[in-house]
């Protein structure tokens, strides 16, 4: 039986840490939906600050955060631009389309970076037998694109093409403040760009829930009402709220440790022979490597991994994802190299 399982599946398996715990415990509260819960109210003014926004509000998950950002510059009818990877159109069923009647147009990106000159007459003439094209969606860090940062020169060119043809723009900043450690640029000046921009507090910041909608104080007004009637209003949700704070006091610059450790877990996988990483760099947290020479799928793979104590994800028949985050160690990497290393040895 191996002493530590190492999961390395996705960083939202972060647990709070004890300090984190503690400061959810002693949260003063109030009903959120009244308006009274004072550590929401300074989590959602900790957001706007940090994003250079108006106003910020509280949601319980991503997929609810970018949802409301997407109901809020589109109505039925319209259409968004997004990249074909992206966790909006792959992850979130669609919500946009179910909920909202909203369609997407996918433009494919290299690792999930699209460039300014492939958007270049994609907006729809005004014709009664086409949709409306409103909306241009972008995220970074990207999550299919092995946590790939955006440029900062494109994300700067897509939001002003956008706003120069009269579309709205809305950052799905789930791993924004990745991109913020890895690059020194900080929330503020990537958010600029956006009239709309979520963050995550469950992922790399160690929070057990929560995101947060960020633009005009005017459309986050008109959140609170879509958080309504997507059953996203909670009560005494400072509870949830201190762990977002905490994380945002704590957990930010440390997210420069996952990145070194997620680089210490390519260059061990690089001295495996039989697995070859997929993309040109380790960006930030995350990793993708094939076992196609191995002559198995991903998920044969990770079965001999789980049955070793080390648990990964598959996003293709033969692609596996690995991700770091605060409950890993460089330790823990070396001891996943080791295993990846016997569980190869292995197959045959």
């Amino acid at each position: 039986m191996f002493e530590k399982y190492l999961d390395f599946r996705s960083d939202t398996v972060t647990r709070p840490t004890p300090a984190m715990r503690a400061a959810m415990a002693a949260a003063e509260v109030g009903d959120d939906v009244l308006g009274d819960d004072p550590t929401v109210n300074r989590l959602q003014r900790r957001v706007a600050e940090l994003l250079g926004k108006e106003a910020a509000l509280y949601v319980p998950s991503g997929t609810m955060s970018n949802l409301i950002g997407v109901r809020l510059h589109c109505r039925g009818g319209d259409e968004l631009i997004c990249e074909s990877g992206c966790h909006i159109y792959n992850y979130e069923q669609a919500g946009y389309a179910q909920l909202s009647g909203v369609a997407a147009r996918t433009v494919e990106g290299k690792y999930g970076v699209m460039r300014p000159e492939q958007l270049h007459g994609l907006i729809r003439p005004d014709n009664t037998h086409l949709v409306r094209t409103r909306l241009v969606c972008l995220e970074n860090t990207h999550n299919r694109g092995g946590g790939r940062i955006q440029p900062y020169d494109v994300v700067e060119a897509i939001c002003r093409w956008a706003r120069e043809n009269g579309l709205r723009t809305h950052l799905d900043g789930a791993r924004l403040l990745n991109a913020v450690v890895a690059t020194g640029i900080d929330a503020a000046s990537w958010s600029q760009h956006f009239d709309t921009v979520s963050i995550c507090f469950s992922k790399g910041l160690g929070a057990p829930v929560g995101s947060a909608l960020a633009g005009p104080r005017e459309w986050i007004d008109q959140g609170v009402r879509h958080r309504k009637v997507l059953g996203g209003g909670m009560r005494q949700s400072g509870v949830l709220a201190a762990a977002a704070l905490y994380a945002l006091d704590h957990h930010v610059d440390r997210l420069a440790e996952d990145h070194g450790n997620a680089r210490r877990l390519a260059a061990g996988i690089e001295r495996i022979e039989e697995l070859e990483l997929a993309g040109d760099a380790i960006d930030t947290n995350m990793l993708f490597f094939r076992v196609d020479r191995l002559g198995t799928t991903a998920d044969a793979f990770l079965a001999k991994l789980q049955q070793r104590g080390l648990g990964m994800l598959s996003t293709a028949p033969t692609t596996i994802r690995a991700v770091t985050h605060l409950d890993v160690t460089a330790d823990d990497v070396d001891r996943a190299v080791a295993i990846l290393e016997d569980a190869v040895l292995s197959v045959g």
